[in-house]
């Protein structure tokens, strides 16, 4: 039977994850999740367990020029939200990037179980990859393209570990 937590107890994981995000500590963030965490986003699509751990530990061991900042933390006893924004050279193109992210939470046993991060695709691919992004980062053909390198960027850094 699941314990139920409080609250505050969830909004504390929240900035934890998010401090530990700004640290680029990897490790503290996936302790975050349960084991099962199902995690989203527009870039990566859906990932379980051990990926979304292994997705913050490729970012943050990548990361260039970061720096993080969330806010409007909020927490029940199953679910939670936050707003974010990191900001980054991105490395395939040297240019600085700066996403604004809504999160959804929720929560089981005390750890989040899902991470849902929504952020506007297209305005990601203009800052990231310049015209091209501008003029095609609305398109499925990219959005599917940029899907397709993040999760076989995730697969040759779980190879390479």
């Amino acid at each position: 039977m699941s314990e139920t937590f409080t609250s505050e107890h969830n909004s504390a994981v929240i900035t934890r994850f998010y401090e530990a995000f700004s640290r680029l500590d990897a490790e503290a963030m996936a302790a975050c999740y349960s084991e099962d965490v199902v995690f989203s986003d527009p870039v990566f699509g859906e990932l379980h367990g051990r990926d979304a751990g292994d997705m913050w530990r490729m970012l943050t061991s990548r990361a260039r020029d970061f720096s993080v900042v969330f806010d409007h933390v909020r927490a029940d006893a199953t679910t939670g939200a936050a707003h974010w924004v990191a900001t980054y050279l991105f490395s395939q193109t040297g240019r600085t990037v700066v996403n604004d992210i809504q999160a959804r939470f929720v929560f089981r046993d005390g750890k989040i179980c899902e991470h849902h991060d929504q952020f506007d695709l297209w305005r990601w691919a203009r800052q990231a990859l310049g015209t091209r992004g501008l003029l095609l980062g609305w398109t499925p053909l990219l959005r599917a393209k940029v899907r397709r390198q993040a999760t076989e960027g995730l697969s040759k850094f779980r190879q390479a570990r």
